[in-house]
């Protein structure tokens, strides 16, 4: 038992085994290979290597973003003049990633808590009976007023009138305004800060420069209409009714050249606004909301109301940084060097079962072995009874009988220019 298992680890440790290979000398299975190997090699180093990059590693950033707008707007409703500035036309004023600038509007000017009469049209009555208290979204007083035909509410009065929308915009003056974006990214795995701020763009260069795809693609500073122009929208149409817009900040970056290279850019998209080309379809387009100011009027709380129609803009960054690592490479390398392994199964299939000679194909690859002794003596090409029976002569004689041993190393010569 103990020189078994001493054997048992002297094989394991000291010997090393190799797969048995059978070189087959056939011009399609040959060609079909080679194609199979090339045709890996080009997905290596075509595809995992040069297009997805797999011997680097990747980071994205961890960013931050601050705008700013800046521009006067201009309205004359009514032969009543008003400048608008940003801190009129901007919600909210903190300069966030996600902002609405005004671009037109409804306002309701000296709303006071009380009772008043229902726009025409909406509920109608005629008599008290059809204005029960709570019949209806607004907070009814169950009297039928006689002059409008509408029932009694309990509300801020006058009642808002949101029927017509301005058109054309009352704030097409926004056109013109300015956005200053910047932002600021970390990629922690590779320990790498980078602002869109970039080499060259500095104070001189903010002060007159413009963002333009072509001639000035660094600058910070977009003109709002330039901006709905390329995400594809009409500014009326979008200032009419309000949408909304993408400006897509993109640090896409490869740090196995100088860090300097890593700059930011600018790509705009039209998300929703644009009721005459792509959301017919749509119940309700645009986008807007409302915003009351409060004040004290004779010591009664009154309040203007807007309504706002505005461009909401989104401001993404999404980043994507590459540098070399010898860790992802050795990855893609082997799994490159397994998946030759294809061409070899393929290859099998096509000699064992498609060819004419499969059998013989199967005979050359594989070898049967049942016992020891038949295996042996199959590789000597001799029968197993005469086999035997020399070798227990040779066995049976003690001492060192010539003719035995001879008879012997006669079997044993034959039996190597058999085997090898």
């Amino acid at each position: 038992m103990k020189s078994q298992i001493t054997n048992a680890l002297s094989d394991f440790f000291f010997e090393y085994e190799t797969p048995r290979q059978v070189l087959v000398r056939n011009r399609r299975v040959g060609v079909v290979c080679r194609l199979i190997q090339l045709g890996v090699l080009v997905y290596i180093i075509g595809w995992v290597f040069i297009y997805e990059k797999g011997y680097q590693s990747t980071d994205t950033a961890v960013s931050s973003v601050f705008s700013k707008m800046k521009g006067v707007g201009y309205t004359n409703v009514s032969g009543s003049e008003r400048v608008w500035d940003v801190a009129d036309y901007v919600f909210p004023p903190q300069g966030d990633s996600s902002f609405v600038v005004m671009t037109n509007y409804i306002i309701t000017e000296g709303q006071k808590m009380g009772t008043c009469p229902e726009l025409k049209g909406q509920h109608n009555c005629s008599s008290n009976a059809d204005c029960e208290g709570g019949s209806f979204k607004r907070q009814m007083t169950g009297v039928c007023d006689n002059k409008t035909k509408t029932c009694e509410v309990l509300a801020w009065c006058p009642v808002e009138d949101d029927h017509e929308i301005p058109d054309p915009p009352l704030l097409m003056s926004a056109e013109n305004y300015t956005l200053f974006i910047k932002n600021s990214v970390t990629f922690p795995l590779f320990q790498v800060t980078r602002s869109n701020l970039v080499e060259g763009v500095d104070a001189h260069y903010i002060s007159k420069c413009l963002h333009d795809p072509k001639n000035a693609p660094l600058c910070p500073i977009f003109r709002l209409g330039d901006i709905v122009k390329e995400s594809g929208f009409n500014f009326e149409t979008i200032a009419r009714v309000g949408g909304a817009i993408g400006i897509v900040v993109d640090w896409t970056c490869n740090f196995d050249s100088d860090v300097k290279h890593c700059k930011p850019k600018y790509n705009f998209h039209g998300l929703y606004g644009n009721p005459t080309e792509t959301d017919k379809a749509r119940a309700s387009v645009g986008y807007n909301f409302r915003f009351a100011k409060h004040y004290m009027d004779e010591k009664v709380q009154k309040r203007t109301l807007l309504k706002v129609f505005g461009i909401r803009i989104d401001i993404i960054v999404q980043s994507l940084a590459r540098k070399f690592d010898i860790i992802p490479t050795l990855t893609a390398i082997g799994s490159g060097v397994g998946i030759f392994g294809v061409a070899t199964v393929v290859c099998d299939l096509v000699l064992l079962y498609l060819l004419p000679k499969r059998e013989f194909y199967k005979n050359m690859k594989f070898k049967y072995t049942e016992t020891q002794t038949q295996q042996d003596s199959e590789s000597l090409g001799l029968d197993t009874s005469i086999y035997y029976t020399l070798d227990a002569n040779a066995v049976r004689v003690p001492g060192t009988d010539k003719s035995n041993v001879s008879a012997r190393q006669s079997v044993d010569s034959s039996a190597d220019a058999l085997y090898f």
